[in-house]
């Protein structure tokens, strides 16, 4: 008798147990502890070309360009916010030229996601991106009158929408139907002369300045954008990153298009060759073109714009 007690408490035990919603007891689920990642990266891109005595002729020159890319991520559940900082700085350097300005970016981005469920790949998103240079921009071999400078421009991205990412560090794509842009020229001579799409000033039959130009123009449109990476090959990997942006209000249609596309060809943990396009298009930004006055430029229509880039250098991780 005593024996089928102990049998019966037994079995009552493990049943109450394996329960998890069970009187008796409160099956422990394991709690998944908030996770933060930290990546960052530093590289440096070189290229040479040097002559002696070459018959043909060439011009030596030399070109570097530095990125630092910082990356922080943060997990919990269904939650999921990352943000990148990067900064870009490129020269190039011929014997016959003074030191001019190849690349300048500064980039901050942050982007913050929820999923109602592990099984849906869909999140409410909502999105920050700002972007900006460090010096100033010359259309070359001018040097006295910078095209663009330190927040002029500078771009203010802020929107929400629905992001789909299966996995996200790989291929997400983000659908914002609200997104609020700004741009911003803080610079007065370049705000006055509307450059960058915003309002230029007014001015009196004598050159002086009636209305001082807009220093900030805002806009709210539709962003879509895409980001794909994927190994091609042993050792080489491409990355693909597009957006479009169309404003309700000032010529809706007329798409604003930024495309980059980057191969990464790895030698080794520390040695790398990157081949780079990245092609722009944007109805505000209008093209500067010298005329037959030296000094005197004439401002033409919007262009698509494009750079190349092919560089091997190192590349740390830390």
């Amino acid at each position: 008798m005593k024996n089928l007690f102990y049998l019966i408490f037994l079995l009552v035990f493990q049943f109450s147990y394996s329960q998890p919603d069970s009187l008796f007891f409160k099956k422990k689920i394991k709690e998944i502890a908030p996770k933060w990642e930290l990546v960052n990266r530093a590289g440096l891109d070189l290229s040479e070309v040097a002559f002696v005595n070459w018959s043909a002729g060439g011009s030596n020159s030399i070109s570097a360009l530095v990125g630092v890319t910082s990356n922080l991520t943060y997990r919990h559940k269904n939650f999921v916010w990352k943000s990148i900082g990067s900064v870009r700085y490129g020269i190039n350097k011929q014997e016959s030229q003074k030191v001019r300005k190849t690349e300048d970016v500064i980039e901050l981005a942050s982007n913050l996601g929820y999923r109602k469920d592990t099984l849906n790949n869909w999140f409410y998103s909502a999105r920050f991106n700002f972007k900006t240079q460090i010096t100033n921009g010359y259309n070359y071999p001018d040097r006295n009158n910078p095209i663009s400078q330190f927040m002029a421009p500078g771009y203010l991205f802020f929107g929400v929408g629905a992001e789909y990412g299966k996995n996200m560090e790989k291929l997400n794509l983000y659908l914002s139907p609200l997104t609020f842009k700004s741009t911003f020229v803080l610079d007065e001579d370049l705000a006055n002369a509307g450059s960058f799409g915003v309002t230029p000033a007014e001015f009196d039959d004598e050159g002086n300045v009636l209305i001082p130009g807009q220093r900030v123009r805002t806009e709210m449109g539709v962003l879509i954008t895409n980001a794909y990476e994927t190994t091609l090959l042993e050792n080489i990997s491409i990355v693909n990153l597009v957006s479009f942006y169309t404003d309700y209000l000032n010529s809706f249609g007329n798409v604003d298009v930024d495309w980059e596309v980057v191969f990464d060809f790895k030698v080794n943990n520390y040695v790398r060759a990157t081949l780079g396009s990245h092609l722009k298009y944007d109805n505000d930004v209008k093209i500067i073109e010298p005329t037959e006055v030296e000094d005197e430029f004439v401002e033409k229509g919007a262009r698509v714009q494009w750079k190349q880039l092919l560089g091997v250098g190192v590349v740390v991780d830390f």
